[in-house]
């Protein structure tokens, strides 16, 4: 299991000044398409809050596009600011898009690919996962990089196939710690107030490690490897507690900086 000094340091984790820091659980949340300019309030409570009490792992928010410049300058060196989406092309004719040039313009560390809503909604292959990742990388920002299976593939026995296939199409060489997140997001969780057990959770986070391993021998190592899928306060410390479990993508309950700092605060202290 990366923890500790296996742990490599991360882009922008916690620093919008671009300096990096090691700290262990990456916990991110993901606004979806929810928030306008008085959302930047959650902001202001997450940043006076860690201010106050310094979290112990990573936190990052990754708002609408609208909202990341504004989101970056209130970060303040206390949290870390993302995207959602990238395009692959760092500009063009490409009405309606974001590049990931233009997110680090904007202030951004990080930014968040191949979520299974893009994937459902608008077709996502594991290819153009890949690109977008690339893309992200070449902008100077972290990834996340989403995978998982279905229900109707968990319960025809197919899930390690499913994520075997898109960490390999979807992941592209040269990923490493520095830059690199997993995000395991089992579609059936997402936002549905269900998650697998923690069993569950457990194998196929070793079962991922195994692979990373496998692929980039001991950088794999160190590639935190997420959990999202009805993330919420009350069940965030037995999660991140899981082996292999290196932070959390967090979806509605990172909406509220109150609950989002109780899933923060459930990471546990040095990993």
């Amino acid at each position: 299991m990366a923890r500790g000094g296996e742990r490599r340091r991360m882009i922008g984790r916690g620093d919008h000044d671009g300096k990096d820091k090691e700290k262990g659980m990456l916990i991110a949340g993901n606004w979806k398409m929810n928030g306008l300019s008085s959302a930047l309030e959650e902001v202001d409570a997450l940043v006076r809050a860690l201010k106050a009490h310094p979290a112990g792992c990573d936190v990052l928010v990754c708002p609408p596009a609208t909202l990341v410049s504004q989101a970056a300058a209130r970060a303040r060196g206390k949290i870390a600011v993302g995207g959602q989406d990238c395009h692959p092309q760092p500009s063009g004719a490409f009405t309606g898009e974001v590049s990931a040039e233009m997110l680090r313009d904007a202030g951004a560390n990080w930014v968040i690919v191949g979520h299974s809503e893009r994937r459902q909604y608008h077709g996502e292959t594991d290819a153009l996962v890949a690109t977008k990742a690339k893309a992200a990388w070449r902008a100077g920002l972290g990834v996340i990089v989403c995978i998982g299976e279905t229900e109707a593939e968990r319960n025809a026995g197919r899930e390690e196939e499913v994520v075997d296939r898109q960490l390999a199409a979807s992941v592209p060489d040269g990923a490493a710690a520095a830059r690199t997140a997993i995000a395991y997001e089992p579609v059936w969780a997402i936002g549905t107030g269900r998650t697998p057990t923690t069993a569950e959770i457990a194998r196929m986070h070793a079962h991922l490690r195994s692979e990373l391993t496998k692929r980039f021998a001991a950088g794999g190592r160190a590639i935190p490897i997420l959990y999202g899928g009805s993330v919420n306060p009350r069940n965030a410390k037995e999660i991140l507690g899981v082996a292999e479990v290196g932070g959390a993508l967090v979806g509605g309950a990172s909406l509220k900086a109150a609950d989002f700092l109780t899933i923060i605060e459930s990471a546990p202290a040095g990993h």
